[in-house]
């Protein structure tokens, strides 16, 4: 393959309704899209920077793809020479997760093209097989908008459900009883976006909430690893790391038992989709079960790429997050876009492109 390209854009689509968590509220997306062009083939890449998760703004992609392009286009023509470049910019990827994501999933989807293979066959992967599971999440709105949207959840037939925390108690209580209401035995999990930087708080106010958790997300500001597992011990649930685990490297500093922990792997907070196979690789090879999330405003890109690692995470995959598709976007950047139906399902043989070589997604339009 000869790299002849990378171009690089933003992608703004307007959501269909406005998201709010702790950490942010959105209502279109924030997202980099980046093309990588061979002769007479594209591949698509996309990724998220946040901030709030990995430090990253659209600003930074862009230096980040400044500096490194043109080296790409000249260096990278198969998947052992974008491992190798890999290699000898650790450093520049550790700091910029988001920015080398999108640039990785472009190769990868050009690569596929290029070779006539799918993604999963590229990297000696077994086929897509699903079908794939999501979860119901509940953003921090107001209740008469928490209970039409949990509402809705429960009439597709959702059992999986996730909601983000104020910090509020009375509000939070409220929103665990409204689920309550619907059925006692949803399976329910909740997430704090680093509101609490002392544990004695966020344990007083997750053990007042009036109902048994199924995990509590990044409940204090990221990496107290020592207070997460005082926490984890406390409540009797395992703690989700998604800002406090964002490399391999990280899985090191977790103590005690591996059931305290859940290791969310999100593609673009992760650096890509190479690097997410190897936190799933690491996670399970200690014993720590895994979520495969999603960013808010995810295309169907992203969604697609996850789709591989849920598959790689087998039988540790706690959950699915993300697949949200036009339920959020207000239209996807492929037709049909690529998300879950009733009772949260996604399977791959609905969608006959995905067998087809790259990430097999019908790309369309985008608006930058």
């Amino acid at each position: 393959m000869r790299l002849e390209h990378l171009t690089l854009s933003e992608l703004r689509i307007p959501f269909k309704t406005t998201f709010r968590h702790a950490s942010a509220e959105r209502s279109e997306t924030a997202s980099v899209w980046i093309e990588a062009q061979s002769e007479h083939l594209v591949g698509y890449g996309e990724s998220c920077p946040r901030p709030y998760v990995t430090g990253e703004t659209t600003e930074s992609v862009r230096a980040f793809f400044a500096n490194h392009h043109e080296a790409l286009c000249r260096e990278v023509v198969d998947l052992e020479s974008l491992r190798g470049w890999m290699a000898t910019h650790t450093a520049a990827i550790d700091s910029n997760p988001a920015a080398w994501c999108a640039v990785e999933l472009a190769v990868l989807d050009l690569l596929g093209k290029s070779t006539g293979q799918t993604v999963e066959s590229l990297l000696s992967l077994p086929p897509l097989a699903g079908p794939f599971r999501y979860t119901a999440v509940l953003g921090d709105s107001s209740e008469s908008a928490f209970t039409a949207t949990a509402h809705g959840y429960r009439r597709m037939g959702f059992t999986d459900f996730k909601v983000k925390l104020s910090g509020d108690l009375q509000r939070d209580t409220r929103k665990l009883a409204i689920l309550d209401g619907l059925d006692s035995r949803l399976r329910v999990r909740v997430d704090a976006n680093n509101l609490w930087p002392d544990v004695g708080n966020a344990i007083a106010h997750l053990g007042n909430l009036g109902r048994s958790l199924a995990a509590v997300e990044e409940p204090l500001t990221a990496r107290q690893y020592d207070g997460l597992a005082r926490l984890s011990a406390a409540l009797g649930c395992p703690v989700i790391l998604d800002e406090s685990v964002v490399a391999a490297n990280q899985l090191r500093f977790l103590q005690g038992a591996p059931d305290q922990w859940v290791v969310n792997v999100r593609v673009s907070k992760m650096g890509g989709l190479l690097r997410a196979l190897e936190v799933v690789a690491a996670s399970r090879a200690r014993g720590i079960p895994l979520i495969v999330g999603a960013q808010v405003g995810e295309t169907s890109v992203l969604t697609r790429a996850a789709l591989t690692v849920a598959q790689a995470a087998g039988p540790d995959l706690l959950a699915q997050e993300g697949a949200f598709g036009t339920f959020l976007l207000e239209y996807d950047v492929c037709e049909p876009s690529l998300m879950f139906g009733a009772g949260g399902m996604l399977d791959p043989q609905t969608y006959p492109t995905l067998g087809t070589p790259g990430f097999g997604l019908p790309i369309k339009k985008r608006n930058t």
